[in-house]
């Protein structure tokens, strides 16, 4: 704890912008279009918004409770967080052992091993598991683009299942009531296999072909947000296999502000959706990327693996590793854009179209991915 403070307030020194988020220190990150605010415990990011304004794209719990005046249910270390080595509950035998839900690294303070003003690199060993986690974030000056990369190391001599998600989490009020759009790369869906009912309206294990999910008296179209609070629904989603770069955006239709992720088919395979619209008004919509379909367990993974012919989870090989990146931006969209068909990544640019309305949106990217 003492080595990570000392790393903290070095970055601070560095150029770094250190903030406060609902009473934890945060570092921010500008590029001199957006700000980024993450945390050295748990490494979340908490706070995105184009620079200038005070719209928040991320989930924050904490703040919303105090508005409705409720009380807190999920801490200050939301928004976007990583959940690795586990996503979801944990066994009976896994609690016993030490494990909680979501892994480990969520938990643990990260140590700062270099930073700047657009840059920061964090280090974290999770004992339990016996990994090793690096992650660098990097805002390029003048652009709107977030570069996130990753690395688990195993320490130990055998094969085994990891479980790895980006529980990506947008809420109030960047997430309204019926003006709030979200399109993907994917096809194939289903919805999560559930055995009580509670606040879920969408039946238990059924597949579909996004965004048309099958619900009592017809079809509910999930790319939009419900007109009405009081339901709480999971869907699973492959990345479509016809492409090696996938996308998920997400538009304020008020604020016309898009939040959007790219990232490499071959690092995060799978989305779970989880959309959370409680009476109070925090409402809360993961947009959960990684490397299977579900926040389960890992026994309730490989039981369920293979879905849509494909592995519902990933190998971490022997004192191997695994390297993962993507790509987080922010940008305002014309009010026609409604529709989002595709985003590539080409020649140092992110490129969203809207076939329908016929309007493209450019971002400068000159880090870019590495693939096409």
């Amino acid at each position: 704890m003492k080595i990570t403070l000392l790393l903290f307030f070095a970055a601070v020194l560095s150029g770094q912008q250190k903030v406060k988020h609902e009473g934890a220190d945060g570092l921010m990150l500008s590029s001199g279009k957006v700000e980024l605010t993450t945390l050295p415990h748990g490494g979340a990011f908490v706070d995105f918004h184009l620079q200038g304004e005070k719209l928040n794209a991320m989930w924050d719990p904490s703040r919303m409770a105090r508005e409705a005046g409720a009380r807190p249910s999920f801490g200050t270390s939301k928004g976007h967080f990583l959940c690795v080595d586990g996503f979801g509950p944990v066994t009976k035998d896994e609690a016993a052992a030490g494990l909680s839900g979501h892994g480990e690294a969520v938990k643990l303070n990260w140590d700062v091993t270099s930073s700047s003003s657009s840059h920061v690199a964090f280090k974290v060993r999770l004992p339990l598991v016996q990994e090793t986690l690096t992650r660098k974030i990097t805002l390029a000056p003048g652009e709107q683009v977030a570069l996130v990369e990753s690395e688990i190391a195993s320490e130990l001599p055998f094969d085994r299942v990891m479980l790895w998600a980006e529980h990506a989490t947008i809420g109030a009020p960047f997430l309204k009531l019926g003006k709030t759009i979200v399109d993907q790369s994917t096809v194939n869906c289903q919805t999560k296999p559930h055995t009580m009912k509670g606040p879920r309206t969408f039946p238990s294990a059924v597949n579909f072909e996004w965004p048309a999910v099958p619900v009592e008296g017809g079809v509910f179209n999930a790319r939009v947000s419900p007109r009405e609070h009081g339901s709480m629904n999971h869907i699973g989603c492959l990345m479509d296999l016809r492409r090696t770069i996938e996308y998920i955006t997400a538009i304020d239709t008020e604020s016309n502000t898009m939040l959007g992720y790219v990232f490499p088919r071959a690092d995060y395979g799978w989305v779970q959706h989880w959309m959370n619209y409680p009476a109070n008004g925090t409402y809360s919509w993961g947009l959960e990327f990684g490397m299977q379909p579900y926040d389960m367990t890992k026994r309730d993974i490989l039981a369920l693996s293979p879905m849509f012919g494909q592995p519902a989870f990933r190998w971490l090989p022997a004192k191997g590793k695994v390297a993962t990146k993507f790509a987080m931006f922010l940008t305002k969209v014309p009010g026609e854009l409604r529709h989002v068909d595709d985003v590539r990544v080409e020649a140092g640019r992110i490129l969203i179209e809207d076939k329908q309305s016929g309007k493209t949106v450019t971002l400068g990217f000159a880090a870019g991915l590495g693939q096409q």
